[in-house]
């Protein structure tokens, strides 16, 4: 069988909960899926309108379809009872047998027995009383079970992906205070396999009460890692020095009929300081691209070369610099803080689970280079992923 497109839409309520995280964890370590694009939205009426006719597969319970219907009117709208911006959060995923793996044995159906071996199971709720009338409905994540009609759901959602879709900055009412968004990049480490480690750090993330704002998967190209990381290679011509002119003493000392101080050494390092530091940063955008910039023969291949993938999000709320700051942890995982990001899924100096803006103007640069901060873009991600999948069918 040939691969199909299925998505997830995680709720209003479950972002809104900070479930996000969790619900992550598990749709990326269950489903034997590719996760290939992430994407927030805020659904205009126009798209409720039309998603609320195809919602539902023809052989939908009655009861079930009406709650549909009512519960897609009240919590995704922008008008709805409790006053809150309904974000949702699109993941598509691609593989064989897609749609039906993706609702069957992940994310699961309704069901009236406490159980947490699906999504629904553990973070949505459903209960119905003797006469069948449903009396409370939250499914936690969207999806479409019937693969004809998922066609349908996956159309609307490319259809308005640039004008309900994207970065939703400045969308949120907060209190008083400083207001800041700050970008969290999960390092592509956390997606070498299958496994909940992106979602566990995310939800550790939600300790400081922040709200996700935008979302975007992506592979991080060795054009977008040296000018991402390049403040980094003037300071390790300074930082790394130190370590140079100790690794040429110690080779050096011993090598010679004359006595080599480390004022000689020192010397050497001078002529070598800048070409390590190029190297040390070149392993830096190697591990986030998978390709080293001296491996590029066509300096022209930078702008695309990259074989690693990574996941941005912009997080937004009163002093949200130094809040996703304080839960990330040390740089060095074994001097970070228990229960930090960097403590609990660190390895090592670079391998240390995900990065996060040290400032609200480091935040905004880093945000263009990865392409969170456009806002006049005549395309996105899923919607040429979706269109191209549309397309073959």
């Amino acid at each position: 069988m040939s691969d199909q497109l299925a998505y997830a839409l995680i709720t209003p309520y479950s972002l809104f909960k900070s479930r996000t995280g969790g619900i992550i964890g598990r749709l990326l370590a269950h489903a034997r899926l590719e996760l290939v694009a992430t994407r927030m939205y805020v659904f205009s009426d126009a798209f409720i309108d039309a998603y609320n006719r195809v919602i539902c597969p023809q052989c939908t319970d009655s009861a079930v379809a009406e709650a549909w219907h009512k519960y897609i009117n009240r919590s995704l709208r922008q008008d709805n009872p409790w006053g809150y911006l309904p974000r949702t959060m699109l993941l598509l995923f691609r593989g064989p047998n897609a749609v039906r793996h993706l609702k069957d044995d992940v994310i699961g159906a309704f069901t009236e027995q406490p159980v947490g071996d699906t999504v629904r199971g553990t973070y949505g709720d459903f209960i119905r009383d003797e006469t069948g009338k449903i009396h409370y409905f939250e499914p936690a994540v969207i999806t479409c079970p019937d693969p004809q009609l998922n066609n349908e759901h996956l159309k609307l959602l490319a259809d308005y992906a640039l004008t309900d879709g994207g970065v939703l900055e400045g969308k949120i009412r907060y209190g008083e205070g400083n207001v800041q968004c700050s970008l969290v990049m999960l390092k592509p480490d956390n997606f070498e396999r299958r496994s909940r480690r992106p979602g566990n750090i995310i939800d550790t993330f939600s300790l400081t009460g922040l709200r996700i704002v935008a979302a975007k998967l992506f592979n991080m190209t060795v054009a977008q890692g040296e000018e991402f990381y390049g403040p980094l290679k003037s300071l390790f011509v300074r930082k790394l020095k130190g370590n140079v002119t100790q690794e040429v003493f110690n080779r050096l000392q011993n090598a010679f009929s004359f006595s080599f101080t480390m004022a000689d050494a020192e010397a050497v390092a001078d002529r070598l300081a800048e070409r390590n530091a190029v190297s040390e940063f070149n392993r830096i955008v190697e591990y986030m691209t998978g390709v080293n910039p001296d491996d590029l023969i066509d300096p022209s291949e930078k702008p695309t070369a990259s074989r690693t993938k990574c996941l941005a999000l912009l997080y937004e709320g009163v002093n949200a610099v130094d809040k996703i700051r304080t839960v990330l942890g040390s740089t060095d995982p074994t001097k970070a803080e228990p229960g930090t990001v960097r403590s609990d899924f660190g390895r090592d100096l670079m391998r240390n689970g995900a990065h996060a803006s040290d400032s609200p103007e480091n935040a905004l640069r880093e945000r263009k280079i990865v392409g969170l901060a456009e806002t006049d873009r005549k395309t996105c991600d899923v919607q040429q992923i979706i269109h191209d999948y549309l397309q073959a069918q």
